[in-house]
């Protein structure tokens, strides 16, 4: 026969005092003598009584639970993003509930909404145009504290720690223009990407600082697998021989571009003079980076370190809602290797 579950009211009669008293000395809390609380937690473990925490929680409106709505969380930059926020708040006691949300807006309303319902203590995502607005306007109603992550908002009553796109493009179209190159294509993303704007914002800015020439034609979009990018790079490459350097949108991008290179009968490098070798600059550095021939050179914001300072700043919210809203800009290296 199944043993029947122990209740709360099994220890009361157990110790003989009221369910209340029970309650309280569980939530530690109120003028208990020593004497009744040795008696119920006497009870407790003679009856071997397991507290139910999530409905405790629920009682006392406090939770032990953090949500985190990622974009894609089997890509590495948002698994070092999670890896970085999931260690500081295990440190101060909370339990991640993580999901993803793709590109779909009314997925990311729905993991927020759901994440609410299961009494979050807070919540950090990464926006999307179309549906950050109504995500803060949710959290704000149920007083739940909110960090974006990531990608910044153009709410300006929510924190949020992000990388610095445009400088990160800036300072790689600069790297490659002081190497020499003149004809600098942008492959990668899709249109609606908020983080691909910044960066072709910050490219565009450095080509005209320069007086060089962009085309339309040399910012190409494309999916995110490196069989997508060899395709697109090769495309590229062949209807316009000219360009000698390519920033890749995303890891999988310039890994993928290396055989959209090689395809094109070009060679990746840095002799854009005599080779005429391609040079091929990534965003978001990965290990696989340094597996290439020859390795790739990034623009790297740390993945883990935006975790990190996000859920710094998450805990902080929910441990006093009484503060300004704080803005994190974490600025981008440059990781040089061969191919650029």
């Amino acid at each position: 026969m199944t043993q029947r579950k122990v209740k709360i009211t099994d220890v009361a009669e157990y110790a003989g005092v009221s369910v209340s008293t029970v309650s309280l000395v569980l939530g530690n809390k109120g003028r208990i003598s020593e004497a009744t609380i040795n008696k119920v937690n006497e009870a407790i473990k003679a009856l071997g009584y397991v507290r139910n925490k999530a409905a405790a929680n629920l009682r006392s409106n406090q939770s032990n639970l953090v949500g985190l709505v990622l974009k894609d969380i089997t890509d590495p930059f948002y698994t070092e993003i999670t890896a970085g926020f999931s260690q500081i708040l295990e440190k101060h006691g909370f339990m991640l509930f993580l999901a993803q949300c793709g590109d779909s807006p009314e997925r990311l309303e729905t993991c927020v909404q759901s994440m609410i319902q299961q009494g979050v203590a807070g919540v950090a995502f990464s926006p999307l145009r179309g549906a950050s607005q109504s995500v803060i306007d949710m959290l704000s109603q149920a007083e739940i504290p909110a960090v974006c992550v990531a990608r910044a908002t153009v709410n300006d009553d929510i924190d949020y720690v992000v990388p610095d796109n445009t400088l990160a493009a800036k300072r790689a179209t600069q790297h490659l223009v002081e190497q020499g190159h003149r004809h600098i294509a942008y492959v990668g993303g899709q249109g609606d990407s908020l983080t691909r704007a910044e960066r072709i914002g910050g490219y565009c800015t450095t080509l005209i600082q320069y007086g060089l020439p962009f085309k339309n034609e040399w910012i190409v979009e494309c999916e995110g697998s490196q069989k997508a990018a060899a395709n697109t790079v090769q495309d590229l490459l062949t209807q316009h021989p000219k360009i000698t350097a390519i920033l890749c949108h995303r890891p999988a991008t310039a890994l993928g571009a290396v055989y959209g290179v090689e395809r094109a009968n070009r060679t990746v490098g840095r002799d854009n003079y005599i080779g005429q070798q391609v040079a091929l600059i990534g965003f978001d550095d990965v290990a696989e980076a340094e597996l290439t021939h020859p390795p790739l050179t990034f623009m790297s914001s740390t993945a883990n370190d935006i975790g990190t300072q996000a859920g710094k700043r998450l805990v902080q919210k929910m441990k006093s809602t009484e503060q300004a809203v704080e803005k994190v800009v974490l600025a981008p290296e440059l990781i040089s290797r061969g191919s650029a």
